[in-house]
């Protein structure tokens, strides 16, 4: 008798789990790429805009769940694509945004080796989605507008610089048809209000991560909507 009331219990085991299991299923993975920008220098995890975007989303009825945050201060291309990548594969998203590039540009990589890069990434997160266009491209801001900035420049002009990498990021966009998000022209506010940067002078502060936030949401709720017919 011991033997059919394991089975039993197993097999109960199982229908249950498999009732509960469209619920998940329903439950979109949101994984965002970046560096310093995307984990939120100056900003505690909650008030990072990428926690803000996911209960955005679910507030509107999207059923969203952000898996990880494998940005970090620092990431160029080359380390998104050596260590942030292979997440994708491992943890199967649905939906990711990017934003890369500062730290190429800051470290003099030159902005054809940036294009490859950038391309290379897209191509590869592409490959791993399962809709190709759940991918939202976000600019570069303009850190020399801070009143550290100016220190990471290298005597370069700095607006023209990370302008250069933008437009590369849009051409990308363009051609693949996918959403962008230009936070470029809204980061110059923190040249006239210190309230926009952060205790390290560099970078934003949980106010301007706010702001962008708004920004983003608006076009991956479109993204997100598609289906919805929204």
């Amino acid at each position: 008798m011991k033997k059919p009331i394991r089975y039993l219990f197993l097999t109960a085991i199982i229908i249950f789990m498999q009732s509960n299991q469209p619920q998940t299923l329903n439950e979109l993975k949101y994984l965002p790429l970046g560096d310093s920008y995307t984990i939120c220098t100056g900003a505690t995890e909650k008030e990072s805009w990428p926690v803000i975007l996911t209960a955005h989303l679910n507030k509107e009825n999207i059923k969203i769940l952000l898996v990880d945050n494998p940005a970090r201060n620092g990431y160029s291309t080359q380390d998104l694509i050596d260590n942030e990548l292979p997440l994708v594969k491992k943890l199967k998203p649905d939906f990711i945004t990017l934003l890369i590039g500062v730290n190429d540009w800051v470290r003099n990589v030159p902005s054809s080796t940036f294009k490859k890069n950038l391309i290379f990434i897209l191509d590869e997160v592409e490959q791993q989605l399962q809709e190709k266009k759940n991918i939202v491209l976000i600019t570069i801001p303009d850190f020399g507008v801070t009143p550290s900035g100016k220190h990471y420049g290298g005597g370069r002009n700095i607006s023209e610089g990370i302008s250069e990498f933008n437009e590369i990021i849009k051409e990308e966009s363009k051609k693949r048809q996918l959403k962008l998000v230009d936070i470029y022209s809204v980061s110059k506010n923190m040249k006239d209000d210190v309230t926009l940067v952060a205790k390290d002078g560099l970078h934003p502060s949980v106010k301007e991560y706010a702001i962008w936030e708004t920004l983003i949401f608006k076009e991956v709720k479109k993204v997100l909507d598609r289906k919805k017919g929204g």
